[in-house]
């Protein structure tokens, strides 16, 4: 069992606060951290018939055989227990003994976030960042390998293939997930609307268009990804909005969370296929972006990641709120340093000189060799964990 990059924030905020929310896509490895951080609580999971039906007919009952706390897995399937476990915690408000995990975000927060608002901490943990997958004896060497194998933990816990598991995952995750989400009564439909949100991955999250695409309305599609973002399944870039410039992109754009996940539903099936995949570029962003957030999330830093344009196309794929200064991030898929990558963070910086913000630019390439050339930093993809997103 590797050890996960969030554990020492869990073990610090279960010195503070009587209740953890831990949420986070399905299969994340949520279970096992707990289990293994809290070793000294009783688990039980809300996924078992004969579980759930007594935590939702007899919520005090269920909660009185665990007098000293107990690690309570996906507790979305049953919404009540939040507002009993309100009593227990303002009677008995010990750090660290309610440990409560859910696979839904939308789902979990609406039934915590009113009955244990400041009594619970809620942190996020998504699939293995690149360090943890370097956990695992055998574990993908390659970039490309790596964008293939994506991030979920038994994967390479199991030494499983990546297309096989995912085409499980999503079948799962369709059949189950979505319709405890939502009312989706077409379910070709929708994963026809998954697998074109893919196809969009780095690029500018356009509602309409993406309807148009799929034969729906744009309500529809707006509520379809509200599904995609509540299942950690994909997620929003926000744009930055400085006051240097009335003439900034609003648009969000669209990135995933696990590039194997979005090769998938590509159909991108092997090495060779991706290393010629005309979005593979972009699949790379989307991988340094997560990872980005990744480590931010872990360390309890849930915003400040932004990607930046501007009506005349000056853009950069990614800007970093960090505590000293704003990193300008541009991602090369490339293997060989080229002088003109920069660029763009260089008319950035002086842009936000203006303000007198603190910058510093850092260039994520598919090279190995990490070098400072003119004041930034190019940092190989295998070194993105060892470089710190947060200060």
């Amino acid at each position: 069992m590797i050890a996960r990059d969030i554990e020492p924030r869990l073990k610090s905020l279960a010195k503070q606060f009587p209740a953890i929310v831990l949420t986070g896509p399905r299969q994340s490895g949520k279970s096992t951290v707990c289990q293994k951080v809290f070793a000294n609580l009783p688990y039980t999971s809300l996924e078992s018939p004969d579980v759930r039906a007594f935590a939702s007919e007899d919520p005090r009952g269920f909660l009185k055989q665990f007098p000293k706390g107990a690690i309570l897995d996906e507790i979305q399937n049953s919404p009540p227990i939040a507002s009993y476990l309100q009593e227990i915690l303002d009677r008995e408000p010990v750090p660290g003994r309610w440990i409560l995990t859910g696979s839904h975000n939308l789902a979990v927060m609406k039934s915590t976030s009113q009955s244990l608002a400041g009594r619970a901490a809620v942190v996020h943990l998504l699939p293995l960042s690149r360090d943890e997958v370097a956990g695992f004896p055998q574990h993908p060497k390659t970039l490309n390998e790596t964008l293939l194998m994506g991030a979920y933990p038994r994967i390479l816990d199991k030494k499983l293939k990546p297309a096989d598991w995912l085409a499980a995952y999503v079948a799962s995750y369709l059949e189950r997930d979505v319709r405890s989400i939502t009312n989706v009564g077409d379910l070709t439909a929708f994963q026809r609307f998954v697998q074109l949100s893919a196809g969009r991955v780095a690029q500018l999250l356009n509602f309409s268009a993406l309807a148009a695409d799929c034969g729906v309305s744009q309500p529809t599609a707006k509520a379809w990804w509200s599904v995609l973002e509540a299942s950690f399944i994909a997620f929003r870039l926000p744009s930055y909005h400085g006051n240097f410039s009335k003439r900034l992109i609003k648009m969000p754009k669209l990135h995933f969370y696990d590039t194997g996940l979005a090769c998938w539903l590509l159909g991108i099936r092997d090495v060779a296929q991706l290393d010629v995949h005309p979005l593979r570029g972009a699949i790379f962003e989307s991988w340094v972006v997560s990872e980005i957030i990744k480590q931010r999330f872990n360390r309890g830093e849930a915003n400040g990641v932004y990607f930046f344009r501007d009506k005349a196309g000056l853009e950069s794929d990614a800007l970093v709120q960090g505590r000293k200064t704003m990193k300008i991030v541009e991602v090369k898929a490339g293997q060989t340093i080229s002088s003109d990558w920069a660029a763009n963070s260089q008319k950035i910086t002086e842009l936000f000189a203006k303000t007198k913000q603190a910058v510093s630019s850092v260039v994520v390439y598919g090279g190995n060799e990490k070098q400072e050339r003119n004041a930034v930093t190019y940092l190989p993809w295998h070194e993105i964990q060892e470089y710190s997103w947060v200060d």
